[in-house]
């Protein structure tokens, strides 16, 4: 059976073209792990220029819900400087999601 998994990273920047490099990047992830054959969440895409639409946290609590739903989570590089990011790694974390983290080169699962 395919896994379901879900790309965590910075999704605002200081600028509006940072978030929108942002998104760019998390969808250059989502179609790397398609073609890796992983059926993939990307939340960048499906809130893609909704911002202040709803508060933050309607975003947030949405995109938690929808991790819980997955078999694993795919963190983007510099997911660091992500709030939203940390939290959803606490998450994964609590439930036993498998964790990939990404980097320049390759995708490195996460070895407890």
């Amino acid at each position: 059976m395919k896994k379901v998994i879900y790309i965590s990273g910075a999704y605002r920047n200081k600028t509006i073209s940072g978030t929108f490099q942002n998104i760019m990047n998390a969808r250059d992830g989502a179609v790397r792990l398609w073609n890796e054959k992983w059926i993939v969440i990307c939340p960048h895409l499906n809130t893609f220029l909704m911002d202040g639409l709803c508060p933050d946290s309607v975003w947030l609590d949405g995109d938690l819900e929808i991790l819980r739903r997955c078999d694993a989570i795919f963190m983007l590089q510099n997911w660091e400087t992500s709030k939203g990011a940390n939290e959803e790694l606490a998450l994964a974390k609590k439930l036993g999601l498998e964790i990939i983290y990404e980097d320049k080169n390759a995708i490195h699962p996460d070895n407890p």
